[in-house]
């Protein structure tokens, strides 16, 4: 037993787990800190109200759009929030389950990256390439300067898809539920890394199957059948994201995304910046080469990953040389797409314009330069020289990097304080035309009131009460009256009055629901309904969900 945990304790991935730590030490602490994207504790806020007003899929947001509510994770990757939810409900306030979310993204990294590494270059190599993982500077950026946790997760899941697809090819039958779980997991964390990463996996499973020559076994049509399988049950488990967020895309302000600061043709990188700069900051990308951000690749990753190809050449490793020429081939394809010499590229596909910055390819950049940086392992000699390059190498990349990991200051702050006052009215409104319903002409300048608004007739509004995607109360009509509620408009709220369906109508720049109703004293419930794309996504992930315990019992 004394044995069994010692090799558990002193097992690289165990190891993997501890060198992580220094990564989020920052955030172990009361309080919480500036971000560029500092509304991840609103959107949690407004999960927790969705999911305790029994709206799962959140859809709707009450509080966001200045209290008129918007269709915020109809469109906003919500399993982030989904996972924060677990630690609010568990009983972390909201600030400190976000912190928790944000961690939890970087040993998540760890474990996946130490799979795929290991089932690459075995045990230390996987424990080399989760460290150069770990410590890559734009997760720094990511977590410490942007807030990005939809990226950090997306950074999360992507070793996870490259490890299991490549167990499915190669006969592993139980792979198939881990691909379409961490598939899902990506296209439910965050759009644009999905849309990023796709192409290099088909390049991946392309050299998977010519590399190993795959295509000669006997049971390769087999194993193409699970990979395909693993990966629609991936898509059919996110199913109820990622048709309304795509085919429902021209409900909401989109252009808000993709103009302005947010022209892609603005953020670009310079090599400079992308390979040599050691500079840190806190502050936002910039048109030219003048960012008060990093965005760099990270010295020490590429260095690394090109150095294992010099090895590989120099030592005659030619089986080496192919497999860690995929990925630092796709390494630098990566950095490519985040220099201006790629515009051609992206001029060529509309959607890219949604990808809003070049650098964002720096996730996969380090991605791949990570997991090639783990073949050095391959070359180092056995018995404790290897032990002595590995703390070499560990050394050097922890202190060079570490110090990039915590946030720029630290806040003094509750709940409380978070949600109320100036704070409330800033989470409220802050980015407030994203996903704000195209009707909408205009972000609101006054929040929106507690109960609807009589614009003609004569009437009397009580016990006006609101839900996350609902409001009710009655109204006492006098004479015949139109009504105004506090919502925006979007398709498929239904309003009711004594069980009957009322027309529904939107008017002004605000574009807020407007029935009529006739004299008489009624009780009036607004809801929104789904449309057929929300309901069918619906119905494929839960038909998609209901198969996992169907597959496990089998297996």
């Amino acid at each position: 037993m004394i044995e069994k945990i010692k090799k558990i304790i002193f097992s690289p991935l165990t190891v993997t787990l501890v060198v992580v730590v220094p990564t989020f030490m920052a955030l172990l602490r009361p309080g919480y800190f500036p971000m560029h994207d500092d509304i991840s504790a609103m959107r949690l806020l407004q999960m927790d109200k969705c999911v305790k007003d029994g709206q799962v899929p959140c859809r709707w947001v009450p509080d966001m759009g200045f209290g008129y509510g918007y269709p915020q994770f109809n469109y906003y990757a919500p399993l982030p929030y989904y996972i924060m939810e677990t630690w609010h409900i568990a009983g972390m306030g909201y600030l400190d389950s976000v912190k928790v979310g944000f961690a939890l993204s970087f040993v998540l990294s760890g474990v996946g990256m130490y799979l795929l590494g290991k089932s690459l270059w075995g045990k230390t190599g996987g424990f080399v390439a989760a460290l150069f993982y770990a410590y890559l500077p734009y997760r720094a950026v990511d977590a410490y300067v942007r807030g990005a946790v939809g990226e950090l997760y997306g950074l999360a899941f992507l070793p996870f898809i490259f490890w299991t697809s490549k167990k499915i090819l190669e006969g592993d039958k139980k792979a198939k539920l881990l691909v379409a779980l961490s598939l899902a997991a990506l296209f439910t964390s965050h759009n644009i890394t999905s849309m990023i990463f796709l192409p290099f996996l088909i390049s991946w499973i392309t050299f998977l199957i010519l590399g190993q020559k795959l295509h000669l076994l006997p049971d390769f049509k087999k194993r193409i059948v699970d990979l395909v399988a693993g990966l629609a049950w991936g898509f059919g488990l996110s199913a109820f994201f990622t048709l309304p967020a795509f085919f429902e895309r021209n409900l909401v302000h989109i252009k808000t995304l993709t103009g302005g600061y947010f022209g892609y043709l603005a953020h670009f990188v310079s090599v400079g910046q992308l390979l040599f700069s050691n500079y840190w900051g806190y502050g936002t990308s910039e048109a030219g080469p003048w960012d008060e951000a990093s965005f760099s690749v990270g010295i020490f990753h590429w260095a690394t990953a090109l150095l294992v190809i010099l090895l590989a050449y120099v030592l005659k490793a030619k089986r080496k040389i192919a497999s860690v020429l995929f990925w630092v081939v796709s390494g630098v394809v990566s950095v490519f797409m985040a220099h201006t010499r790629s515009a051609l590229i992206w001029r060529a596909f509309p959607l890219a314009e949604f990808i809003q910055f070049p650098w964002r390819f720096l996730l996969l950049s380090g991605f791949f330069f990570s997991t090639a940086a783990g073949a050095i392992c391959l070359f180092f000699p056995k018995g404790p020289k290897k032990l002595l390059y590995i703390s070499i190498i560990s050394l050097v990349v922890i202190l060079f990097y570490s110090g990039v990991f915590r946030p720029a200051k630290w806040l003094d702050i509750t709940d409380e304080q978070k949600f109320s006052g100036e704070n409330w009215r800033l989470q409220q409104t802050v980015s407030i035309f994203d996903y704000l319903p195209i009707y909408v002409e205009k972000g609101p300048t006054l929040p929106a009131s507690d109960k609807p608004r009589i614009i003609s007739g004569q009437a009397e509004i009580s016990n006006w009460q609101k839900g996350t995607d609902w409001q009710k109360g009655f109204i006492k009509v006098v004479e015949e009256a139109r009504i105004e509620l506090p919502i925006y408009y979007f398709p498929n709220w239904e309003v009711k009055a004594g069980g009957n369906k009322l027309e529904v109508t939107h008017e002004g720049e605000l574009a807020l629901l407007n029935v009529g109703l006739r004299s008489g004293e009624w009780e009036v419930e607004a809801k929104l309904k789904d449309t057929p794309i929300r309901t069918a996504g619906n119905i494929v992930s839960l038909f998609a969900l209901f198969l996992i315990p169907l597959y496990l019992k089998r297996k």
